[in-house]
């Protein structure tokens, strides 16, 4: 089978459901919005140690049940539970244990791999208005929504966490410097 059908072609496209939609409609644009934020966090990923990777690849399993509960939003087994927030939850306490995270207004781009999670944190952002407007006209699973709230915050501390990484790694580096020069 060809990757393209050409029945998109007049504007449309179906749900998993096969109810038929436009392709401006707000749920294609959320779907659209989270399958760009897993494109993102597999950006991140991809430059990522071992932990930070299996916990964005985690994610991004959530991802794709997320988006099979837009699609398919009577289908209960794509409903997230409290589990999926204590989760996620548990790994931003887990990350912000580690560092003294700064409370003051961050200036993004301290090292590639936090401007990579900030970019991600930023579309995480545009995914939940945009999960709102989707509830507030069809409804959608709240629990979801909260994920994406959630996973905002997870991919700002784990941003912070990078640069306070590539903070401690410089002034070692400072020190290797002077320490050969003398």
């Amino acid at each position: 089978m060809s990757i393209y059908t050409k029945t998109g072609d007049d504007g449309r496209t179906s749900l998993m459901n096969q109810v038929g939609v436009s392709k401006y409609d707000d749920r294609i644009e959320l779907l659209g919005t989270i399958d760009e934020l897993s494109s993102h966090i597999g950006l991140a990923k991809a430059a990522a140690a071992a932990s930070l990777k299996e916990r964005l690849s985690h994610i991004q399993h959530d991802l794709i049940q997320m988006m099979a509960g837009i699609a398919e939003p009577g289908n209960q087994k794509y409903r997230f539970t409290e589990a999926h927030l204590s989760w996620l939850e548990n790994s931003i306490d887990e990350v912000e244990a580690s560092f003294l995270r700064p409370k003051e207004f961050v200036l993004y781009g301290g090292c590639e791999q936090s401007a990579r999670l900030d970019v991600a944190r930023a579309v995480a952002r545009r995914a939940e208005r945009r999960f709102w407007k989707v509830e507030k006209a069809y409804g959608a699973d709240k629990r979801a929504v909260q994920y994406v709230n959630r996973l905002s915050d997870y991919l700002y501390v784990e941003a912070r966490y990078a640069d306070h990484k590539e903070r401690i790694c410089r002034e070692v580096a400072d020190q290797v410097v002077k320490w050969m020069e003398k």
